[in-house]
């Protein structure tokens, strides 16, 4: 990384250590300490409560961004011919079925999302153990197996994004892009955030939202105040 200039690093020391933000403020904030060429993405890290180990523990669901990611998202539908037109008419990127379980096989992973329909689900598990470390497996419960695939595709490119506790109790999730005005990311950042808050699981014991922190791509993590996203 190029020296930071003084103004770069006074405004990284704004951040300080400890200090709970509001999330309206963190948000500001975030934008304030990135100074990457690129257009970085905004992340919120949120550590729960929670023990993923446990089935009844477990903390994943769908969240559709009001403001969307920012992100170009490719899509691929693996659907029979009758489902073909409608995919594509949606904006997938993609469209088939052997031709790109074929691909994959050899290699080919260059999308975003896979949504396929239930009765394919067969020759998709086949390839499971290529697309699941890649977290790239249609599930029922995310919607991207789904007969209804106009609305799955327009949902995935509009800024709809699945996520899942890791083993460590954490979520992460990218919620926006540094160029999104404050306004956008808080907007964003308060679906995520309360879309999680909702999904507490009835077995999680103690505090449920240990800690919450916003940061860009390359910049420090701002701790935010989980009492500033309950309303």
């Amino acid at each position: 990384m190029s020296k930071l200039t003084k103004n770069q690093k006074a405004a990284i020391a704004k951040i300080e250590a400890g200090k709970l933000y509001t999330l309206a403020e963190a948000c500001e904030l975030v934008k304030e300490v990135t100074f990457t060429k690129f257009d970085a993405s905004v992340e919120v890290h949120i550590n729960l409560g929670v023990d993923p180990r446990k089935a009844n523990q477990m903390v994943r669901g769908v969240v559709t961004l009001p403001n969307g990611t920012g992100k170009t998202v490719r899509v691929l539908v693996l659907c029979t011919p009758d489902k073909e037109t409608e995919a594509k008419e949606a904006g997938a990127d993609y469209v088939g079925l052997d031709e790109y379980i074929d691909k994959i096989k050899g290699g080919w992973t260059d999308v975003d999302v896979i949504i396929c329909t239930p009765s394919v689900m067969a020759k998709v598990g086949a390839i499971g153990r290529i697309l699941g470390p890649r977290g790239l497996m249609p599930n029922p419960k995310t919607g991207t197996v789904t007969m209804e695939i106009a609305k799955a595709v327009k949902d995935v490119k509009a800024g709809k994004i699945d996520f899942k506790v890791d083993k460590t109790g954490i979520v992460h999730a990218s919620i926006g892009k540094i160029s999104f005005s404050s306004e956008k990311i808080y907007e964003n950042a308060k679906e995520f955030i309360q879309t999680i808050i909702k999904l507490k699981p009835a077995a999680a014991k103690g505090t449920y939202i240990k800690s919450i922190f916003i940061s860009s791509t390359m910049s420090k993590g701002i701790k935010v105040d989980p009492k500033s996203v309950v309303e």
